[in-house]
C-alpha cells in the first residue's frame, strides 16, 4: 500500500521527525491557550529554524521562497493591500510588475488568507504570485508599512491648514475637546506604537524653543525618533493629560499618572510624568510592558554559580535575597523572573511595587500610593496578616521597611526586595545603617546580589576579533583574580577572540543598532557560617571579600569578562558599565 502522503505541515513535521506526536500535542495546546502561531512556536522553542520552516512550506505547497535579502522591495506593492488586511491574515505584498502582484504568505493553509487575497487581487485587477516568507522578513516588509516620520507626517499635514490659521475656542469649548481631534490623537497613537514595537522602555517628549524633540530609551541608551513641529506641543501634551487623567489646565506643577492601552492584542501599561520647563511641560512615559512569561532567570544572564546561589536561597523556607544596584540596573525584572520561578500553587505570593512593572499570573500583585499613606511600610504591615509564605517588596527605603522586612523573613517567610549599595557587600554595613541589629542579619539573609546591565551584542552582525594586548591583559588580570575552575576554562596562552558591535555596518536584525536587548552581570554573596562570624565580629570590607573569594564569588566585573569571552557583550560595554577597580 503506498504510504500517504501528508496533507498539513503539523503532519509533515511528524512524519519527518523534527517533531514526536507528543511534542505536538504540547506546541497545539499552547497554540489554544496562547492564541499563538504554530511556526512562532517552533521557532521559539528552537525545534526548527525559520530559514528551515519556509524550506519545508516550499517543499510541502511546492511554493517558491522569497527572500527580503535578493529583491527590491516595491512600495507600490505595499499601497495594494491594507495593513488591517496584512496584520490580520499574515500575508504581505513585495513586489509588482505589470498587473502581477508577488504576495509573501506565512501560512499557506490558512484558507481565509487565500481567499481575502483572492477578492483583493480581482478588486483591483491583478494577477496573484504567491510565495513562501520567513517570519523575520515578513517583519521587515510590514515595518516597511509604517515608519515613524512618515506616519506622524501625514497626520501634520493634516493638521497644517489648522494652524495656519489661529485656532480660536469656541465658548464652552474645552481644550479636551480640542485636543480629541484625530490628527493629534493620530501622532501620539503612533509615536506610543513605534515605542513599544522598538523595544523602548521610555518615551521622552522635550520642548525646546523652535521644535519638540521625541526620543526613544532603547537598550539603556535615549535616541532621537522624531522631531516634531513646535506649535504641536501644547497639542501633544495635553492629549497624554487626557489619557492619563491629570489636570490639563495645571502647567506649572510636575504631574504623575499612568493609563493602559492594547497593542497587538496585548495590554500595555504607560506610567507617565510631566515636569515644567522654560519652554512648556516635558513629558516622560515609561513604558510597562506587562509580558513576563519570557522572563526566565538564566535569559537575564544568571548563570553558573550565581543561578544555583538564587535557586537554593529560594528553595528554603525563609530567609531573604535582597538585590542591590543602581536604578535601572533591572533588579525589578530580576525580581519577576525569580516570582515567576518560585509561583506554584501551593504558595500564597503578595507583592508591594512601585509601580508594578511586570504582571505575573498567580502572583497578589499591590500598588503602593503614598499619595494616601500606602507606603511600603504600611504595606508590610497589611501583608504579614494575608498569610503570605513569599513576599516581593519594590524596595527598603527606611528604617521602619527594613526593620518589617527583617521580622518577616525572620518568622518563616521568603522575602525578596531591592536596596541601594555599589555591591554585594555593601548589603550588610546598609542594612546595619538603616538599624537592623546585627545579630538578626545571619539568620534573616540568605543571599545579597549586585546587578548591571549590558546591552547585548546583536547575534547576526556581531564582529569576531583577536583581542589587542591592552584588552588581553585587561582579561588575564580577571581571570587570574577568579576561582581555579573558571582559570582551567578561560585561562589561554594563545590570546583570546572576543567580539565587537558592528557600527560601521549593522544589519535589519537589530534595526541598525548593532546590540538587541540587555543581559545581566551579577554577583552572589551568600550566607555562610564563615559570614556569619564575620557580621557578629568587627565588619571590615576586607574580611568579607576574603570570604566572597573563600565562596569562589565572582565579582559583576568579573562575571562581564566571562560574558565577553562568551561572545554576547563587547569589553567596551562593560568597562563602561562595570569598571575594572570593581574586581580589586
Amino acid at each position: 500500500m503506498p504510504q500517504q502522503i501528508p496533507t498539513t505541515l503539523f503532519q509533515e513535521l511528524i512524519r519527518t521527525k523534527i517533531i514526536t506526536p507528543e511534542q505536538g500535542e504540547n506546541i497545539q495546546d499552547i497554540a489554544k491557550k496562547e492564541g499563538g502561531d504554530l511556526g512562532q512556536i517552533l521557532i521559539g522553542q528552537e525545534i526548527i529554524s525559520d530559514e528551515d520552516l519556509a524550506t519545508l512550506k516550499s517543499k510541502l505547497y511546492r511554493l517558491p521562497i522569497m527572500h527580503l535579502a535578493d529583491i527590491e522591495l516595491s512600495h507600490e506593492a505595499l499601497k495594494d493591500v491594507g495593513e488591517n488586511v496584512v496584520n490580520f491574515y499574515k500575508i504581505t505584498p513585495f513586489g509588482k510588475e505589470n498587473s502581477v502582484l508577488r504576495v509573501g504568505v506565512l501560512n499557506p493553509e490558512d484558507v481565509e488568507a487565500l481567499e481575502a487575497l483572492k477578492f483583493v487581487a480581482a478588486d483591483k485587477g491583478l494577477t496573484l504570485e504567491k510565495y513562501v516568507i520567513t517570519y523575520k522578513d515578513f517583519n521587515a516588509i510590514t515595518r516597511n508599512y509604517r515608519t515613524l516620520s512618515g506616519e506622524v507626517g501625514k497626520a501634520i499635514e493634516s493638521l497644517n491648514e489648522e494652524f495656519d490659521k489661529k485656532v480660536t475656542v469656541a465658548p464652552g469649548q474645552g481644550l479636551e475637546e480640542i485636543t480629541a481631534e484625530a490628527p493629534v490623537t493620530k501622532i501620539v497613537a503612533v509615536v506610543i506604537r513605534h515605542a513599544v514595537e522598538s523595544r523602548a522602555s521610555d518615551i521622552h517628549i522635550e520642548p525646546f524653543e523652535d521644535r519638540v524633540r521625541v526620543r526613544f530609551r532603547i537598550d539603556g541608551i535615549l535616541v532621537i525618533a522624531l522631531t516634531l513641529p513646535k506649535n504641536l506641543a501644547s497639542a501633544v501634551v495635553t492629549r497624554i493629560k487626557i489619557l492619563s487623567d491629570l489636570k490639563i489646565d495645571e502647567t506649572r506643577l510636575a504631574q504623575d499618572g499612568r493609563f493602559s492601552t492594547r497593542l497587538n492584542d496585548r495590554k500595555v501599561d504607560f506610567r507617565v510624568s510631566t515636569f515644567p520647563t522654560k519652554n512648556g511641560e516635558k513629558v516622560v512615559m515609561r513604558i510597562l510592558d506587562p509580558l513576563s512569561g519570557s522572563i526566565d532567570l538564566p535569559d537575564l544572564g544568571l548563570d553558573g554559580r550565581s543561578l544555583e546561589v538564587v535557586v537554593r536561597a529560594m528553595a528554603k523556607p525563609f530567609g531573604s535575597i535582597l538585590i542591590t544596584g543602581p536604578t535601572g540596573s533591572g533588579k525589578s525584572t530580576t525580581l519577576a523572573g525569580m516570582l515567576k520561578r518560585i509561583n506554584t500553587d501551593d504558595l500564597n505570593i503578595v507583592t508591594l511595587e512601585d509601580p508594578i512593572e511586570y504582571y505575573v499570573d498567580g502572583v497578589n500583585q499591590s500598588q503602593i500610593h503614598e499619595e494616601i499613606g500606602y507606603t511600603f511600610a504600611s504595606g508590610l504591615r497589611h501583608i504579614l496578616r494575608q498569610d503570605p509564605d513569599v513576599i516581593m517588596v519594590g524596595e527598603i527605603r527606611d528604617k521602619e521597611t527594613a526593620s518589617l522586612a527583617t521580622q518577616a523573613a525572620l518568622t518563616g517567610h521568603i522575602v525578596l526586595s531591592t536596596l541601594h549599595t555599589n555591591d554585594a557587600i555593601g548589603v550588610v554595613p546598609r542594612l546595619i545603617d538603616m538599624g537592623v541589629e546585627k545579630y538578626l542579619i545571619p539568620s534573616t539573609l540568605n543571599v545579597a546580589a549586585a546587578q548591571r546591565l549590558l546591552r547585548r551584542l546583536c547575534t547576526e552582525c556581531k564582529l569576531k576579533v583577536k583581542a589587542n594586548p591592552a584588552e588581553t591583559v585587561i582579561i588575564e588580570t580577571a581571570l587570574k583574580d577568579m576561582p581555579a575552575s573558571y582559570q582551567k576554562e578561560f585561562l589561554s596562552k594563545n590570546g583570546y577572540e572576543i567580539h565587537k558591535p558592528n557600527l560601521e555596518n549593522p544589519c535589519k536584525v537589530c534595526g541598525g543598532k548593532a546590540f538587541k536587548g540587555r543581559l545581566g552581570i551579577f554577583e552572589m554573596m551568600e550566607m555562610t557560617t564563615e559570614f556569619e562570624k564575620i557580621i557578629l565580629g568587627n565588619i571590615s570590607e576586607s574580611d568579607m571579600r576574603a570570604e566572597a573569594k573563600r565562596q569562589e564569588m565572582i565579582t559583576m566585573f568579573q562575571d562581564g569578562i566571562l560574558k565577553v569571552l562568551k561572545g554576547v557583550v563587547s569589553l567596551e560595554e562593560l568597562l563602561e558599565v562595570a569598571q575594572a577597580g570593581e574586581s580589586a
